[in-house]
């Protein structure tokens, strides 16, 4: 598929899309979302890529929506306007659920939407030169489809304070609370640590992966209840009579090299 706004590609075992409107400080349009929307999707069913680095052409990382393409929203009706938001909040949930790995390469600062696609993200790896900033009270806006995903990743307390007061704060801030995994002080040790995670990600059992990701998304939150501790043993009982689980033991003990490296 081609693309306007982004750039796809596969190297190996790991996959790098990239925001790719850098004019624009690659902000979103209805192009961009559906765009993201269908290679997240694609990316998602194939069995060759391990891990998905997110990426951004530019000094920005993403300003969140682009404005004239706001603007050309305040003339929509009603059932347009949602249309067009459910359109936002699938593609954040396409990256959120790919069943791969996704790592945020945050070369710049995230305002808004960009920090909602963040947020959706497993790992996020970032300059600490980055601001970010959930804008949108500033503009008469709430971060309403990009909240499930920025409260999970910052927690209410902060939400609370950062929605209310569109703040911008620094990478040490962000990684402080949370939203960042791993803050680096130049481009070089930002390609150098996100290939490094990558590789420790494609390293491991890729069901595995894949089923540690969906474990934390269906577990965290719930109540500790004699249902939930039913499950996790039922998982685990799973895994563990299952092909890939079968072979990591075995290779461990063989001191061998598991079969999914080769």
């Amino acid at each position: 598929m081609q693309y306007e706004t982004l750039k796809l590609e596969v190297a190996g075992q790991l996959a790098t899309v990239t925001l790719n409107r850098p004019d624009v400080r690659n902000a979103f349009n209805e192009t961009m979302i559906a765009e993201l929307t269908a290679a997240f999707t694609a990316l998602d069913t194939r069995d060759d890529v391990r891990a998905v680095v997110l990426a951004a052409n530019g000094k920005a990382f993403c300003a969140g929506a682009d404005l004239n393409w706001m603007k050309k929203m305040s003339g929509y009706s009603d059932d347009e306007n949602r249309a067009d938001a459910m359109r936002l909040a699938g593609m954040l949930s396409a990256v959120y659920r790919c069943n791969k790995p996704v790592i945020a390469r945050v070369s710049g600062d995230a305002y808004a939407g960009g920090m909602g696609l963040i947020a959706a993200c497993d790992v996020v790896v970032a300059v600490d030169s980055a601001h970010f900033c959930l804008s949108e009270a500033r503009l008469g806006l709430i971060p309403a489809t990009i909240a499930p995903y920025v409260i999970r990743a910052l927690g209410e307390q902060a939400s609370r304070r950062y929605f209310v007061t569109a703040e911008a704060f620094d990478c040490a801030t962000a990684l402080r609370l949370g939203l960042v995994s791993e803050a680096v002080s130049s481009a070089e040790q930002l390609d150098a640590t996100v290939a490094q995670l990558a590789q420790t990600l494609c390293a491991n059992g890729p069901q595995a992966v894949r089923a540690c990701k969906r474990l934390v998304q269906d577990i965290a939150g719930r109540e500790l209840s004699d249902a939930l501790i039913e499950e996790t043993a039922v998982r685990i009982a799973k895994t563990r009579a299952g092909a890939e689980g079968r072979e990591g033991v075995a290779s461990f003990l063989e001191k061998r090299t598991p079969g999914w490296r080769n």
